[in-house]
């Protein structure tokens, strides 16, 4: 059985899942609660707000809950003025008894057995989603209020880091989007390699090229360190000359992290990428601007719907041609870039500019894109979650690796629904 926490002791009281009837005080007065208080998750007492009749009379206040009655002097709340107006101090166990002049409510035996049953499977199973054989069962759907929470919690802290690459930037939006739009060129494997790259050619140096596609080409294969070897291709001895002459001009430095080709489809291969990179920043123009000043998300798709140019129809590396086959940005790679770059920034930008308009077009433009399908997403769906759009798989995604993972089951609505006698 479950060893009684104060989280679990929280959740209890919160959400009054105990035998309210006949409730006395550890000095026999009668007690009622009229309504708990507002759970407090900063310092100071647990609730906030309570109205609880005691006898005869009426109290507002804070309060406080421990697992022991002992625990209130453990933790020092007899020196902290911010304890002074608790109006009751509720406990799971009042074996240590302490006079501190404040009711104490015991509430050990008034809590059903089966709640604190399946609190402890949740916490200790080995499942992937810890309520999975409940969820499957009950049919129960995440609200929407729930989802956008959980998509706003995933973009905040997506933003946060965007926010802090801001400051340093001094505020500069296209330079920080080149980044983070290179970053997710090189998808998991290559990301690293892909963002120091970034980062090594500021935007201004591109934009004097950025019409001479191989000089672009040249740039960004060059310093990922892809034009080192000896090329008896024409093309990419080319693209070699070019790299060395710019490289002399701008005095660049190779970047550290070396790019992988293993265990990866050649269509994700980290010169497919760079060439499909490449053309991107030669059809576009301010491309951050551009993108937050559009409406739609299908509008975004189509700006990223670029082709690498004809000589890698023929190839996937810078030697060994291969069959024709036009390297066209996917649709996942673009649904990848929407959903993972472009949506944080324009969320971000709305937060930084204290513009709401851009935050619920971050918002709006998830619920436009197709679903991802991925391993969790599909978990999820097989459990009986409805799907339907990236706004329903972000918000699961979150679910999964901050709720699920972390076993925070009573700090979400799924779990507490579970658990609640009336779900």
């Amino acid at each position: 059985m479950l060893k009684m926490n104060e989280q679990l002791l929280q959740f209890v009281w919160q959400h009054r899942y105990f035998d309210q009837s006949n409730l006395c005080t550890t000095n026999n007065e009668p007690v009622i609660v009229h309504n708990p208080g507002t759970h407090n998750t900063n310092q100071g007492p647990d609730f906030s707000g309570a109205r609880i009749k005691l006898g005869n009379t009426e109290w507002a206040g804070n309060v406080e809950l421990h697992v022991q009655t002992a625990d209130w002097l453990r933790h020092g709340h007899q020196f902290d003025k911010q304890y002074q107006n608790v109006i009751l101090h509720v406990v799971w166990e009042h074996s240590d008894p302490v006079d501190l002049g404040i009711p104490v409510l015991e509430l050990q035996g008034r809590v059903p057995a089966y709640l604190k049953k399946q609190v402890t499977d949740w916490m200790h199973n080995q499942m992937l989603i810890p309520c999975m054989q409940e969820l499957r069962l009950s049919g129960i759907q995440p609200s929407f209020k729930w989802k956008e929470q959980l998509i706003r919690e995933r973009l905040s802290r997506k933003s946060k880091q965007i926010s802090d690459q801001l400051i340093r930037l001094k505020g500069h939006w296209e330079e920080v989007f080149w980044w983070l739009i290179a970053r997710n060129f090189g998808v998991t494997v290559n990301a690293d390699a892909f963002e120091e790259m970034a980062r090594s050619l500021p935007l201004t140096m591109l934009a004097r090229h950025k019409n001479q596609i191989q000089q672009v080409e040249a740039f960004l294969l060059g310093q990922c360190g892809l034009l080192n070897e000896k090329f008896s291709d024409p093309y990419a001895r080319l693209l070699q000359n070019e790299y060395q002459f710019l490289r002399n001009k701008y005095k660049l430095r190779q970047i550290n992290l070396p790019v992988q080709f293993l265990r990866m489809r050649p269509g994700n291969f980290p010169t497919v990428r760079l060439a499909q990179l490449a053309m991107l920043i030669h059809e576009s123009v301010h491309l951050f601007s551009t993108i937050k000043d559009m409406e739609f998300a299908n509008q975004v798709e189509q700006l990223f719907r670029v082709t690498a140019n004809d000589f890698w129809h023929y190839h996937y590396r810078l030697e060994n041609a291969s069959a024709f086959c036009e390297k066209t940005l996917g649709n996942n790679m673009i649904q990848n870039l929407l959903i993972n770059t472009v949506v944080p920034s324009l969320f971000t930008y709305g937060i930084y500019n204290k513009d709401d308009h851009y935050v619920r077009k971050a918002l709006r433009w998830l619920e436009e894109t197709a679903p991802e399908n991925n391993n969790i997403t599909r978990i999820f769906q097989k459990e009986g979650i409805n799907i339907g759009n990236a706004s329903d798989t972000q918000a699961l995604l979150e679910l999964k690796k901050n709720y699920c993972d972390k076993r925070r089951c009573l700090e979400c609505e799924i779990g507490l629904r579970l658990l609640s006698p009336n779900p």
